[in-house]
């Protein structure tokens, strides 16, 4: 297993600095961060060139206000449109692929008002059809998209990893697959080991937080058990930290590291 930071915690201004800085402290990657617009578009032959001088991007997390599994028709095209621009920007720095949820806050059942707008199986059916889609695009430029389970606050259509597990293997493309975030399995999974080796076929990147989503190592999680699993299933992809830092950031990294290394 490989080890990578999202760039907004990572020390240092230009991309090149973020990259000494993080590659320092024990990573070997840094996770972007992007909302498929011109912003990111702009942004792509400074990290072109930082790739060229030794920077390792493996993934891309996808920042949007729109979402492919989203109520309004509109707005899951410009969803769709800017992962679209993220896919390709992937495929530019060498990336795997990029990370979206089905959606972020537009719903949850367990809240109120409760009563979601669309029954489960259109649900199913828009989420197909979105990340079908886009597993269309991320084959012909040889990434793929990283479906993102959420906890039950954040969203009322993917939760659980079988669940993520469950549209890809309907969409049936290798370039669809899931990304297991460890903050939102603390929640969700009854049994997070037994989890990540059920979805082991589609498993193909990872957040870690710990309980409290700050750095591991600040919380109650069992990051030990979490990599003798993945050490049982040969998994050699990327961890990526999408967490809060507590303390001195320098320090707090590479704490983590070593918590995440075991």
């Amino acid at each position: 297993m490989k080890l990578a930071c999202q760039e907004h915690i990572v020390p240092g201004e230009t991309d090149l600095e973020k990259w000494r800085s993080i590659s320092a402290l024990g990573y070997e990657g840094i996770e972007l961060r992007g909302s498929g617009d011109e912003a990111f578009r702009a942004r792509l032959p400074e990290l072109r060139e930082a790739a060229r001088q030794g920077a390792r991007y493996p993934s891309i997390c996808g920042i949007l206000k729109v979402f492919v599994g989203d109520f309004d028709a509109e707005k899951r095209r410009d969803a769709i449109g800017r992962l679209k621009v993220l896919l390709s920007g992937a495929a530019e720095v060498g990336a795997a692929g990029v990370i979206s949820p089905a959606a972020y806050g537009i719903h949850s059942n367990r809240l109120p008002p409760h009563q979601a707008r669309r029954p489960p199986e259109e649900d199913e059916r828009l989420l197909v059809d979105g990340f079908g889609e886009l597993g269309e695009h991320a084959r012909k430029e040889g990434v793929k998209i990283f479906i993102e389970p959420l906890n039950r606050y954040e969203d009322h259509m993917i939760n659980r990893l079988e669940q993520g597990v469950a549209i890809c293997e309907k969409i049936g493309l290798g370039s669809v697959m899931i990304m297991a975030d460890l903050f939102h399995m603390n929640i969700e999974e009854a049994d997070m080991g037994a989890a990540l080796v059920a979805a082991q076929s589609r498993l193909g990147h990872l957040h870690a937080a710990d309980s409290n989503r700050l750095q591991p190592g600040a919380g109650h999680t069992d990051f030990a058990a979490i990599r003798h699993t993945l050490d049982g299933l040969g998994y050699d992809g990327f961890m990526a930290l999408e967490c809060q830092l507590k303390g001195d950031p320098a320090a707090a990294l590479r704490g983590a590291a070593q918590v995440l290394r075991g």
